[in-house]
């Protein structure tokens, strides 16, 4: 008997290249989520570590953040004009992040961190965007430069991770190690009259920035006049209410953000110094100098209600403690089972996001990652899976909605997992 995802996944698979959305594994057909657990089309039960990739860091259906959407649908779902709720979440935006005079809406990351690259090469007139390897910064030409690359080539030429992007792209591309303040200072120091931008995550995927690498990267920027962008889609009010340039200490002069801010619907953002975002407004730039960005559902009403109320709930008291706490009695957890069982590993990453390495070397950069042991941490996940587990293939995202006893059961989940490893 075909169940009822059998039966979806064989549809897709006629409709859909890969048969998928191209986001997840499409062996999966998730139904419905409330809290910290989703449920399957078959009517699996899963402890949600994925959470959407990082929208729902509330949980699913969070009761306030539903009826802040629920009145809003009422009223119109989306206008192409500003509406009062987007231009309020732009200040709620402008207050929370240090490096924001102004914003402008997208809808998706890949869009923010497009946008972001452009709007420094506009305020620059300079070409040339520089990057660190594995860095994740979207969907455009640059941000698929260097992405996961299998050929590790010598820096800083880049290695297109995809099909379909010209040549002239990667050369305007450097790529830099990641945590490597040195060879960071001595790329800027020959090409930096030729860079637009330094496009960075704060923390990269699950590898947290050395001490003074980023303090360095904008030291540099700033005696270079190179724009500084935080590519801060993941770690925008998650690793702080503020950010990562608030967690760290370190302002950018753009920064882009997503994920959070919609509550679970699409939007993003790219939030920057006055004069850089100038280039976004005709009327102070020029025609020479206008940078054009028009989405139809660009700060949509629906999303900023979401987003508002989101970030309105994450600034009451205590909500960053118990994320802090619960991701680290989660890796404190899984730590301890890796040690019971032998295996070589580092915990990389946040309480807010991590993953298991399969490794016994300091993790520095991407090269220090895939160095680990790929086919345990597949097998690792796939065990995972069995029981009950669902997760990202190199990341674990915590939610305010997780439990304690969901900790409890996600140890011992890896506990039973770990077996399938020996």
């Amino acid at each position: 008997m075909t169940s009822n995802q059998q039966e979806l996944i064989a549809r897709a698979q006629k409709v859909m290249p890969a048969g998928g959305f191209g986001n997840f594994d499409p062996g999966i057909v998730i139904r419905e989520g409330h809290g910290s657990h989703v449920w399957d089309e078959d009517g699996n039960e899963y402890i949600d570590y994925l959470i959407g990739s990082g929208p729902m860091l509330l949980g699913h259906g969070h009761p306030e953040v539903l009826e802040a959407v629920q009145a809003q649908f009422g009223k119109g779902m989306t206008f192409f004009a500003s509406n009062a709720h987007g231009i309020e979440l732009a200040e709620a935006i402008c207050d929370a992040m240090a490096c924001a005079d102004q914003v402008r809406f997208v809808s998706t990351g890949s869009e923010a961190d497009m946008f972001a690259m452009r709007l420094a090469r506009a305020y620059t007139g300079r070409d040339k965007i520089m990057k660190f390897e594995g860095g994740y910064h979207g969907m455009s030409s640059e941000g698929q430069m260097s992405l996961a690359p299998e050929t590790l080539v010598n820096f800083p030429l880049a290695v297109p991770d995809s099909a379909g992007l010209p040549d002239s792209v990667r050369d305007e591309m450097l790529i830099a190690p990641y945590n490597d303040i040195a060879f960071a200072r001595s790329l800027i120091a020959e090409h930096g009259k030729d860079i637009a931008a330094i496009i960075v995550e704060p923390l990269q995927r699950i590898i947290p920035p050395a001490p003074g690498f980023l303090q360095a990267l904008r030291e540099e920027c700033t005696r270079h006049g190179i724009v500084l962008i935080f590519d801060e889609v993941v770690t925008g009010f998650r690793l702080a209410y503020g950010g990562a340039q608030e967690f760290f200490g370190v302002v950018p002069d753009v920064c882009t953000l997503g994920k959070v801010i919609g509550g679970g619907f699409p939007l993003a953002a790219i939030a920057g110094k006055a004069d850089i975002m100038a280039h976004f407004d005709k009327s102070k730039v020029g025609a020479d100098g206008f940078l054009m960005q028009v989405g139809t559902l660009s700060g949509n009403p629906v999303a900023a209600v979401a987003g508002l109320k989101t970030m309105e709930i994450l600034r009451r008291p205590g909500q960053y403690e118990k994320l802090r706490a619960s991701g680290e009695k989660l890796m404190a957890g899984i730590s301890d089972t890796m040690d019971k069982a032998g295996q070589a590993h580092r915990i990389s990453g946040f309480p807010c996001m991590f993953d298991v390495v399969f490794t016994d070397s300091e993790i520095r950069d991407y090269r220090d990652v895939v160095k680990g042991d790929a086919k345990k941490a597949a097998t690792l996940n796939s065990e995972l899976r069995k029981n009950r587990i669902l997760k990202s293939p190199s990341k674990i995202y915590m939610s305010l909605a997780i439990t304690e006893d969901d900790i409890d059961a996600t140890v011992q989940a890896y506990a039973e997992a770990v077996e399938a490893l020996t």
